[in-house]
């Protein structure tokens, strides 16, 4: 990842920040995107630069194109010119059965995750292909394949996602443009710390590695796919689930 220059959105916490600290680590110049939580994004960024990296943080909510593009104006006069897109900025919704949603949440949902992965695939994808070179990973998800009760909403914005990401791939390839999916399972994050730990512990017993994921394994994949490793590699869904889901 060195001389990589990338954008990681949602990237204060969790899986985002995980992830921008480890192309960090690994050459990459890393913007740190945050919507609400500046002082954890610059707590990321603060990470990289101790370690001798190169880290900003850039604010925005990716779901307002005005926004993304200054972002992205922001990101790439500190750092240069953005050649790796990380998409992972999380979209919020209600947790409840389909008979009990209001179209308003549901639609929220799906405006969110696919206008923030629009938005910011079209702020950078013009640059990609005019340098013949470029790389986009979206942070999907195993409920795209294998929904749970209560995640209509989720599971629906992501097979939506699922389907965005084979299109740019089909679209974007012979501009020498990758875009792959990386779908977590069940994650040891904040954003999971309302699951009740026996469940979190049932998970893992039906799980052939026999735990749940931290964030550091979703950032694993995504430095894979990111990679010059996985330069042969596009339009590709990687489950990172401990086994939990075979693709």
């Amino acid at each position: 990842m060195k001389r990589r220059v990338a954008l990681v959105t949602g990237a204060s916490r969790g899986i985002g920040a995980a992830t921008a600290k480890l192309l960090a680590r690994h050459g990459a110049a890393v913007a740190v995107n945050w919507f609400q939580s500046e002082e954890a994004a610059r707590a990321v960024v603060d990470e990289i630069r101790a370690a001798d990296g190169r880290a900003v943080a850039v604010r925005a909510d990716v779901r307002d194109p005005g926004q993304v593009a200054g972002m992205v104006a922001e990101a790439e006069a500190a750092l240069g010119p953005i050649d790796t897109l990380v998409v992972n900025a999380s979209i919020s919704f209600p947790i409840r059965p389909f008979v009990e949603y209001r179209w308003a949440d549901f639609q929220a949902k799906l405006d969110g995750e696919l206008g923030a992965a629009f938005h910011c695939c079209q702020a950078v994808a013009p640059g990609m292909i005019a340098r013949g070179s470029g790389c986009i990973v979206a942070i999907s998800s195993g409920l795209s394949r294998h929904p749970g009760p209560g995640f209509c909403a989720h599971s629906t914005a992501k097979a939506g996602l699922d389907a965005f990401v084979r299109g740019l791939a089909l679209e974007l390839g012979p501009h020498g443009v990758r875009v792959n999916a990386v779908a977590p399972g069940l994650t040891d994050t904040d954003a999971t710390a309302h699951q009740p730990a026996a469940q979190k512990e049932a998970m893992a017993r039906m799980t052939p590695l026999r735990r749940i994921g931290v964030p550091e394994d979703v950032a694993g994949a995504v430095l894979m796919v990111a990679s010059e490793h996985g330069r042969f590699l596009t339009g590709v869904y990687v489950p990172v689930s401990g086994g939990a889901l075979m693709a």
